[in-house]
Order: structure tokens, then C-alpha cells, then sequence
């Protein structure tokens, strides 16, 4: 099995902690260059050459050898994850399955500074996610009251890094199968992630950062092998399109 890890495009939240954290909202959308990166990582997952896959292949079929051959796709029921996902979804014409287990660390939640302390938010309702995002597959858990359960306060990075562990175990469950899964997730969890696909959590002294649009891939062999194949890879952006 093939796992492919996308980090979302720019957010809102991504310039803002730039410039002004009060101009952050809880379920940021997507900037104008976060969709040009989810238009172009879409046309590079579909059609862009391979050369992991290309390498392996004999001289003539190399020709013909485009594209990453993904056949599912799954990514965090935040608004940043599913803007990206829709071109990605339609340029592989696959439905996207929407894993409420992928959200980023801290879940839904913003600081209004104004002595309310922290707040929380539920997330999109199923029938808003159905409406704005039609042929996503949704799990049970997304409701009419939303997905995201702010009863236990802002997730702490050690509950993040054990949904890691719980992601990293259904993935890993599926390594004999000939899959090739692409994820969209965020920056904090991919790192969490990426650390339990490679059993090395708890650990806190390094840190995989991601761009946004950046890819990942992990191969999980039938023999138990974990193989790490490429990371943060941008080749479909322009040089200022990175961020």
C-alpha cells in the first residue's frame, strides 16, 4: 500500500498567524493561493509524472507512466481540508471519504480576546457538508450538530498524537492491499502522523514541517517494511506559489 500525505492549501488562519492572530477564525477557508495550489497539486496528482513509479518500469512503458494511480481518498472534515480535496476529488474522479479522526491538534476552537475565554465550535453540520461538498462520503459521527465535540476543552498535543496512533493503525491495517491512499490533512497532525507511521512517539525535538499542497509519501510493504519514499514535495508549484 501507498500512502499519500497532502498537507491543505494556505489558509486564511496561515496568513493571519503572519500578520495578526485576531484576524483568526476557527474553521478558516481557503486564500486565492490556497485554491491555486489545490488546483495545481490536483492536475500533479492526476497527471504529473511519478518518477518513484517510473523508475521501476520497463523502458517502454515509461511513456506512458503519469499521474500517481490513486484510488482512495480520505481528509479532515475542517473547511481548509475540504476545499482542497474537491479539485483533487474531481480531477481522480473518486469520492472522498471525510474522517473526522484527521482534524488538526486542538480541534475546533478560537480566543476571542474579549474575556470569553476559549470557545468552541461544533464544525460543519452533515447537511451543510453535503450541500458544499456533494459526493463526499461522510462517517455516521458528522451530524446536524456538526462533528467536533468541544466538551473536554482544546485538545492537548499528547490526545492529538494518540489519534495519530489510531489513524497510523487503520492505515497500517491495509498494508498487504494494492491501494495507493491519498489523505488531506494539516501541518501539526501530519507530524504526529508521520512520527506514529514510523513508530518514533512520543517525540517532541523534531518536527516535520510541511507547505501547504506540500506530498508525502510512505510505503507499507507486505513483508511489515515501512518505507519512507519522499516528503514535502512541491514540484507542482511555482517558487512564490510555496508557503
Amino acid at each position: 500500500m501507498e500512502l499519500y500525505i497532502v498537507r491543505h492549501g494556505q489558509s486564511t488562519n496561515n496568513v493571519s498567524m503572519v500578520y495578526d492572530a485576531r484576524d483568526r477564525e476557527a474553521d478558516p477557508p481557503l486564500t486565492d493561493l490556497g485554491q491555486t495550489q489545490a488546483a495545481k497539486v490536483a492536475a500533479y496528482l492526476s497527471k504529473g509524472e511519478n518518477f518513484d513509479h517510473w523508475v521501476d518500469r520497463k523502458t517502454e512503458d515509461r511513456e506512458t507512466m503519469r499521474g500517481y494511480g490513486i484510488t482512495r481518498l480520505y481528509c479532515s472534515p475542517m473547511l481548509r481540508t475540504l476545499q482542497t480535496m474537491l479539485p483533487i476529488s474531481k480531477a481522480l474522479d473518486l469520492q472522498p471519504e471525510v474522517w473526522p479522526d484527521l482534524h488538526e491538534h486542538g480541534g475546533l476552537h478560537l480566543d476571542t480576546g474579549d474575556g470569553r475565554g476559549i470557545l468552541g465550535f461544533p464544525g460543519l453540520s452533515r447537511s451543510a457538508m453535503m450541500e458544499q461538498f456533494p459526493g463526499y462520503v461522510l462517517q455516521d459521527s458528522i451530524t446536524e450538530a456538526g462533528w467536533y465535540d468541544f466538551s473536554h476543552g482544546v485538545e492537548d498535543i499528547a490526545s492529538a498524537m494518540a489519534r495519530a496512533i489510531r489513524v497510523a493503525s487503520v492505515l497500517k491495517s491495509q498494508a498487504r492491499s494494492q491501494q495507493r491512499i491519498a489523505i488531506v490533512v494539516h501541518g501539526t497532525f501530519i507530524d504526529a502522523l508521520v512520527k506514529a507511521l514510523l513508530n518514533i512517539l512520543p517525540n517532541h525535538d523534531t518536527y516535520f514541517l510541511m507547505y501547504n499542497t506540500g506530498i508525502t509519501r510512505i510505503d507499507f510493504r507486505s513483508d511489515g517494511r515501512t518505507v519512507p519514499r519522499f516528503m514535502n514535495r512541491v514540484a507542482h508549484l511555482a517558487a512564490d506559489e510555496v508557503s
